[in-house]
């Protein structure tokens, strides 16, 4: 073999594993069946999150899993992968099972979120929370409430002191 395609070879495998080290999620979908148009939106979708949707060798991806230490997702591996990676650990399960339910053709195979090695199922779970956004604003949500029934009460306590 030609030591460029070689040294090619080696700095797909290292790429790919810097992806699965240096990203919060990545999501392995099957996309066979999909038509072009579909895939072009579910591109679309996952971009305007701040996803990448990438396609590899598996030979490759496999090599870069074992290579990251992530050995239980070399057999998900399989057939026509696309990968998702993004730094935001819920938004590609989200937009992928979202995109699966109506676009039966993608299949949800495993991934790894935040350094863990995750199966279909619980990509399906993680998809069901909120994205970043909708987390901070529940949390502050959470730390408004308190304040505002404290608030309450001083006016009311204040009220009744004004009556008497």
């Amino acid at each position: 073999m030609n030591q460029s395609i070689l040294d090619q070879k080696v700095a797909v495998v290292n790429e790919i594993s810097e992806k699965f080290s240096g990203n919060q999620s990545s999501v392995v979908v099957e996309y066979r069946g999909l038509s072009v148009g579909q895939v072009t939106e579910l591109r679309r979708k996952l971009r305007d999150e701040g996803v990448e949707l990438k396609v590899y060798k598996n030979s490759m991806a496999q090599r870069a899993a074992a290579q990251s230490g992530y050995e239980e997702l070399v057999a998900e591996l399989v057939g026509p992968n696309a990968i998702a990676f993004s730094q935001d650990a819920v938004a590609p399960s989200r937009i992928l099972s979202t995109f699966a339910i109506k676009n039966k053709a993608l299949v949800l195979k495993g991934g790894i979120v935040e350094g863990k090695v995750v199966n279909a199922d619980m990509i399906k779970e993680l998809a069901k929370l909120p994205n970043k956004d909708g987390m901070i604003s529940m949390l502050l949500g959470m730390f408004q409430s308190p304040v505002r029934n404290f608030a309450y009460a001083v006016k009311q306590i204040a009220d009744q002191r004004e009556e008497n």
